[in-house]
């Protein structure tokens, strides 16, 4: 009994240096956030992408539905967006392009920061989130447009109901959402630690480990991506910053775990919010998951062709 609360205690205090290492990025960068888009940074970043989202078969007044996904949160894209749809009609075709960019490229200062701290350089996570999301959008435009597909105006299931956009609001959210953070840090560990005393850990690893292999991974960092992937880039970069500093992942395993969580990550909800939005899984869910499949594919042979003193000085920390 007294080694069980020993392990609780000890986990406790893992999830809150986790999570105040969380924290110390998120708070200073979601107040800097708040203050770009009082001053109407959003709109200005909106009207520069508004030329180039003829690319990808968008209508320009959407490029502020992405400025906002990138800048501030999916949330506050989707209540841009349904501003918008009251005005326009969209085909599911765009709906899903749309949602599709907005997946592998949002809520950047935070996530980017966040990736950076676990040992990936900025420019590349930023090159590989946003270019990354501009290729799969054309890959989508194109072939829904060869083949005709999903051309009928999207039904919106979501509606983002009374929006209350005081600072006072504003604070009580972001530390309702920190709360939460430290709480599903806290379930994870105990979890990862449950899985690993049960030894279910390990026979997850061996099933694991031909797909990782397949990837450029070792088996450690097989429960991190796992999490990265299902839940989000926040839960499973601060665990990567975690297990960094316990030496038990490489600078390899974390530049490539968090390279695919940049590109496929909370698989669950944020999905699922793009389906309310409109969209379809041919895009938001398979599409992107073979995207990132084939862009992890590519990366891995490009970096195998590195010497190691490349990789250290121009892609990790």
């Amino acid at each position: 009994m007294r080694k069980i609360i020993s392990e609780i205690k000890d986990t406790f205090k893992e999830a809150s240096l986790t999570t105040f290492t969380l924290l110390k990025i998120m708070i200073p960068i979601s107040i800097i956030v708040r203050l770009l888009k009082e001053f109407g940074m959003i709109e200005i970043v909106g009207d520069v992408l508004s030329p180039a989202m003829s690319i990808v078969g968008l209508p320009g007044e959407l490029g502020i539905v992405w400025a906002t996904a990138m800048i501030t949160n999916i949330y506050g894209a989707l209540i841009v967006f349904f501003s918008l749809a009251m005005q326009n009609s969209y085909t599911v075709a765009q709906v899903t392009v749309l949602s599709t960019m907005i997946l592998v490229a949002h809520t950047l200062p935070i996530e980017l920061r966040i990736a950076q701290r676990a040992g990936v350089r900025l420019w590349f996570m930023f090159s590989l989130r946003f270019l990354g999301a501009f290729a799969l959008g054309w890959i989508l435009y194109v072939v829904y447009t060869l083949f005709n597909a999903h051309q009928n105006l999207a039904t919106i299931l979501w509606s983002p109901g009374k929006t209350d956009s005081s600072i006072v609001y504003w604070i009580l959210r972001e530390c309702k959402n920190y709360l939460m953070i430290f709480l599903i840090i806290l379930g994870l560990l105990l979890l990862m630690k449950l899985l690993k005393k049960s030894g279910i850990m390990t026979q997850l690893n061996n099933i694991l480990e031909p797909a990782l292999e397949f990837l450029g991974m070792s088996k450690e960092a097989a429960p991190i991506t796992i999490i990265g992937t299902t839940l989000g880039l926040s839960y499973g970069g601060g665990l990567i910053i975690n297990e960094a500093k316990s030496g038990l992942l490489s600078k390899k395993d974390s530049f490539l775990s968090l390279s695919m969580m940049g590109l496929s990550h909370s698989l669950i909800e944020d999905t699922l919010l793009m389906v309310a939005m409109g969209a379809v899984l041919s895009g938001i869910l398979f599409g992107r998951f073979a995207f990132t499949i084939v862009v992890m594919f590519v990366l891995i042979k490009c970096i195998n062709h590195l010497s190691k003193r490349a990789f250290n000085k121009y892609f990790v920390c």
